[in-house]
């Protein structure tokens, strides 16, 4: 779809969604969840069920709304949030192990209060896409050969913008985008649709403030080189293996040779059977393995995007319980999903037809050009980075943020957590950069009083803090 032609179609949907001005609407209350099986008393409203973002084709995006515990929930900011993968839930993971307000239990038939939940401070709309994510869907098969980083975006607008028009109170509302790992591209490209969509529009309604990105894909060749480089400075990989790859590799090429994939092969038989989205960590021991660390490195490197597999140092199965819960009858008709359109699938933390679809049309090298662009509009943009990911790393984001060549407003200082330092960090002109100390890739999961800390300091606007 051409852009002006996009244009011309958000404006139409924009003109629909002023029309509504109740507090709430019919499709809204349909959309209320009276309660989750399992689920603890809370004194917040939910929300979930489906807009439609391609009425021809049948694509229809889920969305779950928590809205905030906060007494002044009305004043609250919307934040989004978004997994990567492509193909990862949000629901899975931002939901249910991350930000939202409520864990699974190990049966999968209960849940239980989050202490660092992110509705605290804000009302989570979590969202499944693109469609065969999650519970989103397509009615037509041709969609899964043609997925891209321009249609989930362009569609992750049309959301947006629809959705609003079912939720008008959020219209106007101070508005904030996060995510994490892939969504390292889903995050900016959806600010830009929304800066384009803004500046075209007589009355916009989506007040974007800014957006923040953990262990984000920025730069596939900063990636590349700074993964190699982390593997080797984190004792991972031996001084042989890492001379190895460094002569053998190009590191700008759109591939790997041969002879990169085989010295990458061996030396990921360096660092043994650890979870490498969290090196200090315990991991979660499959049944069965499906392919060797080394194949799936080579593969990792070599692919576009990074497939999720989840551990956690306490518990390191997590995943697992939320396939047991989200694939109980009674839990999808009290979150009003797959139940018009019944999927013909189960419903998976990470989708297959998604990850292993090699039918990803468009996946830029590198969101650098929009990052440039959304720091000269003005937005609040904040890079976090969890310390103990080896697939994404801090040398890779460190790498990336260097070829923007910002001027440093504030040097680099550590920052607390509590009584503890919760990272490092520095601010640059423009953008703010994060480390969080033992953090693995899903920073939220692994330090949650510490991500709690780092949204209460960019919602407000402030540098975190420097003592305890």
């Amino acid at each position: 779809m051409a852009r002006t032609h996009l244009i011309s179609l958000l404006l139409v949907l924009s003109s629909t969604s002023t029309l509504s001005t109740l507090p709430s609407s019919k499709e809204q209350e349909e959309d209320r969840i009276k309660s989750l099986p399992g689920q603890p008393k809370v004194g917040f409203s939910q929300f979930s069920g489906y807009v439609t973002v391609n009425e021809s084709h049948g694509r229809s995006l889920f969305y779950w709304l928590t809205e905030s515990s906060s007494q002044s929930t009305h004043t609250k900011p919307l934040l989004l949030w978004l997994n990567g993968g492509p193909g990862c839930s949000s629901i899975a993971y931002g939901a249910s192990e991350e930000i939202g307000p409520f864990r699974i239990t190990k049966t999968g038939c209960s849940l239980y209060l989050n202490n660092f939940s992110w509705n605290t401070e804000a009302n989570l709309l979590f969202l499944e896409s693109p469609v065969g994510v999650g519970f989103s869907y397509t009615t037509t098969s041709s969609d899964f050969e043609e997925f891209g980083d321009e249609r989930t975006a362009q569609e992750n607008l049309i959301f947006l913008i629809k959705w609003m028009s079912r939720f008008p109170q959020y219209q106007y509302r101070d508005f904030y985008i996060v995510g994490e790992s892939y969504a390292g591209h889903y995050v900016p490209q959806l600010a830009k649709k929304i800066q384009e969509y803004n500046n075209a529009s007589k009355k916009p309604i989506i007040n974007l403030k800014g957006f923040m990105v953990g262990n984000p894909e920025m730069d596939k060749n900063s990636d590349k080189l700074g993964t190699i480089t982390y593997w080797w400075s984190h004792a991972m990989i031996s001084d042989t293996s890492y001379n190895s790859i460094i002569e053998n590799c190009d590191f700008a090429a759109d591939r790997f040779s041969k002879e990169c994939d085989s010295v990458i092969y061996n030396a990921a038989a360096d660092f043994g059977d650890i979870d490498q989205y969290s090196i200090y960590t315990p991991k979660c021991v499959p049944l069965q393995q499906q392919t060797t660390n080394q194949t799936k490195f080579v593969e990792m490197m070599n692919m576009h995007i990074t497939k999720r597999f989840l551990e956690d140092q306490y518990d390191p199965c997590t995943e697992n319980y939320a396939e047991i819960y989200y694939n109980r009858p009674e839990v999808q008709r009290a979150m009003h999903a797959n139940q018009t359109v019944v999927i013909p699938y189960k419903w998976t933390a990470c989708s297959d037809s998604v990850f292993n679809n090699w039918n990803w049309r468009d996946s830029d090298n590198s969101m650098l050009p929009i990052y440039k662009e959304l720091i000269a509009a003005g937005l609040r943009i904040w890079v976090f980075s969890g310390d103990t990911d080896s697939v994404i790393p801090v040398t890779a984001t460190r790498f990336s943020l260097s070829k923007l060549n910002l001027a440093v407003k504030t040097r680099w200082y550590p920052w607390y957590s509590g009584d503890q330092v919760g990272g490092r960090t520095e601010v640059y002109d423009g953008l703010t950069f994060v480390t969080v100390r033992g953090a693995g890739h899903e920073v939220p999961f692994f330090q949650p009083k510490s991500a709690l800390v780092l949204l209460r300091s960019f919602l407000a606007g402030e540098e975190l803090p420097r003592s305890y």
